[in-house]
């Protein structure tokens, strides 16, 4: 096969159903700037990464479940949460259904929609469910992840940290209180979970940043700690 006609005829495909989706993200706003279109773009650009890394994979079911993996966005602190991330799936599947998406693929949007989720706990069983996975999670991580995790914690109305021991030192770390502590609780869990190696690089690299600017954050805060820990 030529594969330059294949990679043209792939980015064709990719460029006709992108507006599509991009419709069904945002047909519903529900004004959350963590999960905004900018978000599912971030997304999507590390995806594109990840998979000129891993050419086998199917880049449309991988670009659908990229934008489509937050059409039901509930709350962190919302009791069915973890649920969220199935009901997307089935809100996707039942979307592209009406759009005469290529059903043959729409069981393999559905598993990635469902396993991208870190709260879910679903073990990401193709090569496309694991780069939505690391995308996803990469997000979570760097400067625009600390931003993302910043905002989610003011509209929860949790504390910026603790005012003696923002490092939780000398207490369990509890990100349902501290925004500081979702980096100990779940930012630096990150890198160990990616499922694709150029994704753990990338996720490895942002976690050294985050470590370095919250050591920051604790030196501008005033509390006398150490660092707690760090990255390999």
């Amino acid at each position: 096969m030529d594969t330059s006609f294949a990679t043209s005829s792939q980015d064709a495909v990719l460029a006709l159903w992108r507006p599509r989706l991009i419709r069904l993200a945002t047909a519903s706003d529900d004004n959350d700037g963590a999960h905004d279109l900018n978000h599912l773009e971030r997304v999507w650009s590390s995806a594109r990464t990840l998979l000129a890394a891993l050419p086998q994979a199917d880049a449309l079911v991988v670009m659908a479940a990229c934008y489509l993996h937050d059409l039901v966005n509930l709350p962190k602190n919302h009791p069915e949460r973890r649920q969220a991330s199935r009901m997307s799936a089935q809100a996707a599947v039942a979307q592209l259904s009406a759009l005469d998406f290529p059903r043959g693929r729409l069981a393999a949007v559905a598993h990635a929609i469902e396993a991208h989720s870190y709260s879910a706990g679903i073990v990401a069983e193709t090569m496309e469910a694991k780069i939505v996975q690391d995308a996803d999670r990469l997000d979570a991580l760097g400067a625009v992840g600390l931003a993302r995790m910043f905002h989610v914690g003011g509209q929860l109305g949790r504390a910026l940290a603790d005012s003696n021991d923002p490092l939780a030192l000398q207490r369990t770390a509890d990100d349902s209180c501290y925004t500081l502590d979702h980096i100990e609780c779940k930012l630096l869990r990150l890198p160990a979970t990616m499922q694709t190696a150029p994704g753990r690089a990338l996720a490895e690299e942002r976690a050294r940043w985050v470590v370095a600017f919250r050591d920051q954050f604790v030196a501008e805060w005033g509390a006398e700690q150490g660092s707690a820990k760090t990255v390999p």
